[in-house]
Parts: structure tokens; C-alpha cells; sequence
């Protein structure tokens, strides 16, 4: 339950403290005296919208908080999933709306998103005001009403994840299809890219040895010329002795040394060495020599095949590698979408049974709803009776359309208001009046469903009057019984049943209008009936007749 309400620089509200009871709280005051700020009030710790103008005029902020205590067990737990606890069993919602349109909130001590405190709030309160009453004149929003009523919510969650797949599921199909609407002209494209590819067969750093061999096969000439002159300086000629034919003289002067002294001996060793190595290093002049020779088709292949690969990177490129991969994945992709059709059919055959699945289960809950509507219409008539509504006949109308995120079911609320008249829709014929008794009879048989503590109606009375609006005031003071109420009226028939009875007043002090909120003692509450009865002029009989009503209020109940 709500347990207090501090209110600070809230427009018109200056300061003030509201303590509430645990059964039936009643606001009264004259029109403009701040009731509907305090309903903006307790919709700003509920996480609801707020705007800087509702911040009272030369205040930089205005500051909202709620304390919150016997809190259920499901609440408790709700509280604990989300990581927040109660302080000594209490819980504290706070706003603070600033004048530049910056907002905070805090749950506890604890700073959070106002999407934080609007999911906790939303299961401790729950406020019925007038523009709920569009609720009823919306018949898409009528399933909502017959579900919370049902408790669907365990069949609607396994519905849920069934429709859930079916969706993702559809949205792969056409996304398949898609791709094989342009499959033939991609498949295309793909034998074209890969045809040509593998023609030229590409191998990696192919296009560096080329340029490479091309670099040695321009400079043939210079390097073929000094290949030779070096071959014949290290081998010699018919005229001239080469470096190896001097080696072997050096050698012969060693070789008498040899067994007189090791150090002539070592030098032996390694003359004979180099002149081994000089050999193989003339042999290999020579085969380069050979190697070198002009070989115009080679050169002309060379340049060839160095401009088909500088096509190919231009257009697939840059690099060679970037050619080679898109082959690759070309043909990964033809692969790929060869097979797309087998892929295509089995996704079609796994939605099939899927849609049969999902069917049955949409099947399941759209009984469970026809048999619980039964159980519906019979309390909501009954508390439609009560509303002073005898005649009023409701019915649940329930037609299977396509599946959608709720089912097969189009859900429709239709009353005959008089006896003899067939059902219409709620709209099309329900006064205001009736429509403030047909939600609260709606609010009576869910009360006990949805788990939460506090109910808040704001001037659910309105179009109505007399025995109605008695039948109203009795009906909320019967939900007080299990849950808190918080109501703002005008009639007089329902402020008598109020347990805390709470007057809203505004006055002007000086230059400033200020709104005060306070609990009125029996004497108190004479005057403030009285005056709803008379108007301004409250008079003897006014206060008699105000008295014997709060008396025979207490008797109803």
C-alpha cells in the first residue's frame, strides 16, 4: 500500500505531506483546487511523463516521493529480480522534475532510469481515470481486459514463443526467396567470374616472379656480357691465363714447404680450396651464359602473361591475392545458392509444422478464453446489478481471425442496454456514466488478479449521480476490503463512504496561490459534504443532511 505522499513545489502544491489508510482514502475540493496535480503527482513516482511546466513558478526543481510498505510476496520477489530491496519493510520512489526539463528518479537511496521505476511502479499501482475509459470504446484493447481477467499470461507465453519462431522463421523463408528471385542472373555472374579465373589460374605471388623474370630478360645482354667476362677471367683463354691457372702456380710454390713447415701446409689447404671454389664459380658463369641466351618467345609469354594479370587486379584487385580470393568465394557463393531450393524446401516444410504447432496452441488458448469469458460475463453482470445497471446485458463476442502476437482471437465487448435490444459495441451506445460503472465493474473482477495493492480512481464518477453514484461509492468502499483505494470525487454519495476522508484547498497568500492537503475530522467532514450538497452557502440543513448521509454510510458497510 501507499502509506504517505510528499509533495514539494509541485505547481500549485507548495509542501505537502498526504498519510493514506490501508482501505478507503476520498479527495475532495472545489474545481481548481489541485486534484488533478496530485494524480500528476503520484503518475511522476509511477515513472510516467512529466513536463517542466508542472514545476511551481520561481522553483528550480519540484520533488515527488512515496513510501510504499506490506508489500506481497510476488512484489518482493519482482523487487529482488530487478536488484532492489526494501529499507526496514518500506519501500521510496522519488522524482525530481527540474525547471529546465531534466528529470531524476530514485528507488531507495538509489539513482536509476525512469524506465526502472516505471516497471516497479506498474506493479504497486495501477490509476483509472477518465481517459481510461477509451480502453473500453477500443476494441483491440478489450483481449487485454479478458486475459488479465483469465490469467492467460502461462498460455500466451507458450504461444508466444511458438509465434516467435513462426515470425523468425517466415522472415528467413522470404528472405530466401528474395535471393532466389535473382538467383538465375547472380548464378550467371558467378560462372562468368569463375570461368574467367580459373582460365587464367592465378598462383600466389605469381605476378612478382613474373616481374621478376621480366626485370633479368630486359637487362639479358648486359648481364649475359659480364657473365662471360668474369667466366674468363676465373678459367683464362688460349691467350691468357685465368685466376685459376695462377692459383695452380701458387700452389706448386707451396708444395715443397709443406712438410718443412704446417703454416705452409695450411695455406696449401685452403689455396686449393679457393681454387675448387673459382671453378665452381666459372662453371656457374658459364651455365649462366647459357641461361641468358635471347629466348624472344619466353620474353614475349613473360609480358603476356604479366598484362592478363594486371587485368584481372584492376578488376578484381588490387592485389593478386584479392583475385585469387574472389574466386574463392565465387565459388562458394554458386555452391551456395545451387542449393539454396533443397534449403528453401525444408525451411517451408519446417514452417508448415510449425504453423500446425503454433495453430494448436492458438486453438488451446482461444477455448480457454471462450470458457472463461462464460465465467466473465456472469461477474461482471453481477456487478453491473450492483452499479445499479439491471438491465444492462454484457456480452463477450470472440471471432478467430489470423494469428497474431495474442492468438486467433478478435476479442469484442457488446451490451444491450435494455431489455430486448441485440448487443452492440460498447462505443456505439454507452454514455459516459455508463462507461465510468462498466470499467469499474471490469476494475471489481480483476482486482483480485493482477496482484496489486493499490487502486487510484480519478473522478470515475463523472455522468453519473443519485443511486449510482451511491452504488459507486459502495463498491469501492467492497474493494477496500482487499485492496488500498485512493479516489478523487465530486459527489457527495461517494465522499461519505471514504475511510480517510482528505480535503484539497487552495488558497491565495499574498501575491501566490498555494494548494494545501489535509485529513478532515468528523465535524470537518459535515462542513465539506455540506458544501457539495449546497455549494457555497452551507446551511443547518445542508450540515443535518450531510451528517445523517456519513451515518448512513457506515451502516451500508
Amino acid at each position: 500500500m501507499l502509506d504517505e505522499i510528499y509533495i514539494e513545489n509541485l505547481a500549485v502544491i507548495e509542501k505537502a505531506s498526504v498519510g493514506f489508510t490501508n482501505s478507503l482514502n476520498v479527495f475532495t475540493g472545489e474545481t481548481g483546487a489541485g486534484k488533478s496535480i496530485l494524480i500528476n503527482g503520484i503518475n511522476a513516482i509511477l515513472g510516467q511523463r512529466v513536463t517542466k511546466d508542472i514545476v511551481r513558478t520561481g522553483e528550480k526543481k519540484a520533488v515527488v516521493s512515496g513510501c510504499f510498505s506490506e508489500l506481497s510476496a510476488e512484489q518482493l520477489k519482482k523487487l529482488e529480480e530487478l536488484g532492489f530491496e526494501t529499507e526496514d519493510g518500506k519501500l521510496y520512489l522519488t522524482r525530481e522534475i527540474r525547471s529546465d526539463g531534466g528529470s531524476t528518479a530514485r528507488i531507495n537511496s538509489r539513482s536509476v532510469n525512469v524506465s526502472a521505476l516505471k516497471e516497479i511502479g506498474s506493479m504497486l499501482v495501477t490509476i483509472h481515470g477518465q481517459h481510461d475509459n477509451q480502453i473500453l470504446m477500443s476494441p483491440e484493447r478489450h483481449i487485454e481486459i479478458l486475459d488479465s481477467y483469465s490469467d492467460a499470461q502461462p498460455l500466451l507465453d507458450e504461444y508466444g514463443r511458438l509465434f516467435h519462431s513462426l515470425q523468425e522463421l517466415s522472415r528467413e523463408i522470404n528472405r530466401k526467396r528474395k535471393e532466389q528471385a535473382g538467383k538465375a542472373q547472380r548464378l550467371e555472374q558467378l560462372k562468368e567470374i569463375i570461368d574467367e579465373l580459373n582460365e587464367l589460374a592465378p598462383k600466389p605471388d605469381e605476378d612478382t616472379e613474373i616481374d621478376r623474370e621480366l626485370e633479368i630478360s630486359k637487362n639479358a645482354v648486359f648481364l649475359s656480357e659480364a657473365a662471360f667476362a668474369a667466366a674468363r677471367f676465373l678459367s683464362g683463354d688460349e691467350d691468357t691465363d685465368g685466376a685459376d691457372a695462377l692459383l695452380s702456380r701458387a700452389e706448386k710454390q707451396l708444395l715443397g714447404g709443406t712438410d718443412i713447415m704446417t703454416d705452409f701446409a695450411q695455406l696449401y689447404e685452403r689455396l686449393n680450396s679457393a681454387k675448387i671454389e673459382i671453378a665452381d664459380i666459372a662453371s656457374e658463369l658459364d651455365s649462366l651464359v647459357d641461361k641468358l641466351g635471347a629466348d624472344p618467345q619466353r620474353f614475349e609469354w613473360l609480358n603476356s602473361r604479366s598484362r592478363e594479370l594486371d587485368k584481372a587486379k584492376m578488376k578484381y584487385g588490387p592485389e593478386l591475392d584479392d583475385v585469387i580470393m574472389t574466386l574463392e568465394k565465387a565459388e562458394h557463393e554458386y555452391e551456395e545458392l545451387s542449393g539454396s531450393e533443397e534449403s528453401l524446401a525444408e525451411l517451408m516444410e519446417q514452417q508448415r509444422e510449425l504453423l500446425k504447432e503454433t495453430s494448436v496452441k492458438a486453438a488451446e488458448l482461444s477455448a480457454f478464453r471462450k470458457k472463461s469469458a462464460e465465467r466473465f460475463v456472469k461477474q461482471v453482470t453481477e456487478e453491473l446489478e450492483f452499479l445499479n445497471m439491471p438491465k444492462v446485458r454484457i456480452v463477450v463476442d470472440i471471432t478467430q481471425g489470423k494469428l497474431t502476437h495474442s492468438g486467433m482471437d478478435n476479442v469484442e465487448f457488446l451490451i444491450s442496454a435494455n431489455v430486448g435490444e441485440e448487443p452492440r459495441p460498447i462505443a456505439k451506445i454507452a454514455s459516459g456514466g455508463e462507461l465510468s460503472r462498466i470499467m469499474l465493474a471490469l476494475k471489481s473482477v480483476i482486482a483480485d488478479k493482477d496482484g496489486i495493492g493499490t487502486l487510484i480512481f480519478d473522478e470515475i464518477d463523472t455522468g453519473v449521480s443519485g443511486r449510482a453514484a451511491q452504488k459507486i461509492g459502495m463498491k469501492l468502499k467492497s474493494l477496500s476490503k482487499c485492496s488500498q483505494v485512493i479516489c478523487v470525487t465530486h459527489l457527495s454519495q461517494m465522499a461519505v463512504m471514504a475511510d480517510n476522508h482528505l480535503l484539497i484547498e487552495k488558497r491565495v497568500e499574498g501575491d501566490r496561490t498555494r494548494t494545501t492537503i489535509r485529513p478532515l475530522d468528523f465535524e470537518e467532514r459535515k462542513q465539506e459534504i455540506a458544501r457539495i450538497i449546497g455549494g457555497d452557502t452551507v446551511t443547518e440543513l445542508t450540515l443535518k443532511n450531510a451528517e445523517e448521509l456519513i451515518k448512513e454510510a457506515q451502516a451500508l458497510v
